[in-house]
């Protein structure tokens, strides 16, 4: 499996900033936010509808940059786990996470033996149809790949502390979108029970060797998570920066029209 460099740096200490993708799914749209300087991708499947073969599409689209492909899964399911990272994502993002067990499956589904059962297909997209020592493969795969599991509900936050104990997640991904509804307060983000879920969350991942991530969609917001200890972190998604875009460029240009 090819170098983890988000991985690598995040266990370094140091932070990584990346972005979602939830609606543009072009051939070339890995190589336009690898230009723009995202050091990784999270292609999204839980609330987009993408079949595994567009994902399929944009993983392969996504080697050949220097933008690492992640992909979230719908559910904590060996099948979705296990698949995309054989069509070539070098991590998974889990949402929904709200027990011990739950992410000890995802490490079962992730890792192959011993740690885990991920069933073994080599010379596939997953190792660029190379061939090799396959022990040396699956040693590989364990240690490059990043497991994330989201924290975005009140059960998973109750839990944060046992989850972020488990051996092979690597990243605790608030959702908060999904923890701010959960806990009463949707979209509440400056509520100061959603900056205690916030400070819980990071303290669980200090205090187990993990890296706490969010998505922030401001540049205020985005100040907040690193101030806290957030040190992986998507700039918003795909549809959202579009939008903002094209419509700060539509307004100044109908005021030049309308002088």
């Amino acid at each position: 499996m090819q170098p983890n460099s988000v991985k690598q740096n995040l266990l370094s200490g140091g932070s990584s900033i990346g972005t979602f993708m939830f609606e543009f799914h072009s051939a070339g749209v890995a190589r336009v936010a690898a230009a723009a300087g995202a050091e990784f991708a999270i292609f999204d499947m839980e609330h987009t509808g993408w079949s595994v073969e567009t994902i399929r599409m944009l993983c392969a689209t996504s080697h050949g940059t220097n933008m690492l492909p992640l992909v979230r899964v719908p559910a904590t399911e060996y099948h979705f786990i296990a698949r995309a990272l054989d069509m070539g994502a070098q991590g998974v993002m889990v949402p929904m996470v709200e027990s011990v067990e739950q992410a000890e499956k995802i490490v079962n589904s992730a890792k192959y033996p011993p740690v885990g059962r991920r069933g073994c297909a080599f010379g596939v997209a997953h190792d660029d149809y190379q061939g090799g020592d396959v022990v040396e493969k699956m040693t590989s795969a364990n240690e490059q790949q990043i497991l994330i599991a989201q924290i975005e509900t009140a059960d998973g936050l109750a839990n944060v502390e046992a989850i972020a104990a488990v051996d092979g997640i690597d990243v605790l991904w608030i959702g908060q979108s999904d923890l701010s509804a959960s806990i009463g307060i949707p979209g509440q983000f400056d509520h100061p029970d959603f900056l205690a879920a916030m400070d819980r969350v990071i303290k669980a991942c200090n205090d187990n060797g993990k890296i706490g991530g969010l998505m922030p969609t401001t540049l205020d917001f985005a100040e907040v998570c690193v101030e806290k200890g957030f040190r992986m972190l998507a700039w918003s998604g795909d549809v959202w920066i579009y939008q903002s875009a094209l419509k700060s460029g539509m307004n100044s240009l109908r005021e030049f029209v309308s002088r």
